[in-house]
């Protein structure tokens, strides 16, 4: 029996969702739209089969297909980003880089990664997360007067405290990130290099970001956000004996068996990343993103670091007279959908912080170009100026019914 006959009440909720993604312009720069392909491969009877163990050696008999859909996945993943190796049992990022830790380390160990709070993720060391209470945490941050990661002082910390794992990558870099720098902090003291791609896998993909391979000892990423798959992980090397260590700290010593229908849409995706329109897209994600942060920086928005190089804008809204959680809250209600985020030095608390995040990859993927993005950061200037004098409403309401003709005229891929 279908869904709706079944439990009408979570397929309604569903719908309306479908509905929300629709006719909302979705600016967080973590979310996206997959493909009908990705979805029908998501939603499959794959979801039914046990599969612990890797290809060729499982713990369970019927992996005829499994075992073929997972080598797939593995093999497309190695011919896009150029590596020897690839797991893409991982769950999801956090998990995947659980994984490194426990490849490498000791509890207590030391690990340097960039602090939550300058844009780094929980996972690099951070004190609320499992890394920042089992291992002994260094981070790094980025210079007050430019925004961007100081290679010196990461270079100064690493001498000082000789961590055994180093992470570059982040949740909230609007910047390039240097791999050969950090690859050359790592070897002066013996660390391993960990690149958390998660964001911008799907730029590196496309040709449109510098890829850590041939800098980084392992790679982790998600596997959608930009790179436009099911919400799932990979876990990358170039060598055989750090290959080995992730594969045996994700299964056993971390996970039972993968989600073979994630699996198996992680390999539709790939396969799309592969195609020269994606590398068109990754291309026109940068473009919109620096179209969009031109057209703040005219209306007088802060950006920290002063723009963007990838798909990501960071926005200290300090000057505008209004704090990032209103922000987001009356953006949403215009239908521009962001997340209200810490800025560096932030004054105020992570859950009521100064800045918000805001990206490009989702309203790229429905084929809006740069003067949509001149249109959206025009709208974003009138929705916060209006919270700024405490009479947003009318402002709202207009801008959204304004948004509607926009989304309407750009289809969201996957749902129609």
């Amino acid at each position: 029996m279908s869904l709706a006959h079944v439990d009408p009440e979570i397929a309604e909720l569903i719908k309306a969702e479908e509905r929300r993604q629709a006719d909302t312009v979705k600016l967080i720069p973590s979310e996206n739209y997959v493909s009908r392909a990705v979805l029908e491969a998501t939603g499959t009877v794959l979801t039914n089969k046990y599969s612990e163990g890797y290809a060729g050696k499982r713990y369970y008999e019927g992996q005829q297909v499994i075992d073929q859909i997972e080598s797939i996945a593995i093999d497309r993943a190695k011919s896009l980003f150029g590596v020897n190796h690839a797991n893409v049992q991982p769950y999801s990022g956090s998990p995947a880089n659980l994984a490194i830790y426990l490849a490498f380390l000791q509890p207590g160990d030391t690990v340097m990664g960039m602090g939550l709070p300058f844009g780094g993720h929980l996972t690099h060391g951070w004190s609320v997360s499992a890394t920042g209470k089992w291992f002994t945490p260094v981070r790094y941050g980025v210079r007050e007067d430019t925004g961007r990661i100081d290679m010196d002082e990461v270079r100064a910390l690493a001498l000082e405290h000789r961590p055994k794992l180093i992470f570059c990558g982040g949740t909230a870099i609007p910047r390039e990130i240097d791999f050969p720098a950090f690859a050359s902090i790592a070897r002066e003291v013996g660390a391993v290099l960990a690149a958390d791609i998660a964001h911008i896998a799907g730029l590196i993909a496309g040709g449109a970001h510098p890829s850590p391979v041939g800098h980084a000892d392992v790679i982790s990423t998600t596997t959608h956000k930009t790179l436009r798959g099911p919400r799932g992980a990979m876990l990358m090397a170039t060598s055989d004996e750090h290959a080995t260590a992730l594969n045996k700290a994700v299964f056993p010593g971390l996970q039972g068996g993968p989600h073979n229908h994630t699996t198996a849409a992680i390999a539709v995706a790939l396969k799309e990343a592969s195609t020269p329109e994606f590398s068109v897209y990754a291309h026109q994600v940068v473009a919109n993103s620096r179209a969009l942060a031109e057209e703040l920086l005219a209306r007088g928005f802060d950006l920290v670091s002063g723009g963007t190089d990838n798909h990501l804008i960071l926005i200290d809204l300090t000057s505008k007279g209004v704090a990032g959680k209103p922000a987001a809250k009356a953006l949403d209600r215009a239908g521009l959908e962001t997340n209200y985020n810490t800025v560096p030095f932030d004054p105020r608390k992570p859950f009521d912080p100064s800045g918000i995040r805001i990206g490009t990859p989702s309203v790229t993927s429905r084929g809006m170009g740069e003067a949509e993005m001149r249109q959206i950061g025009a709208w974003m200037d009138e929705v916060v100026t209006a919270v700024a004098k405490d009479d947003a409403e009318d402002v709202i309401a207009r801008v959204h019914g304004e948004l509607s003709e926009l989304t309407a005229r750009f289809p969201a891929p996957g749902l129609a």
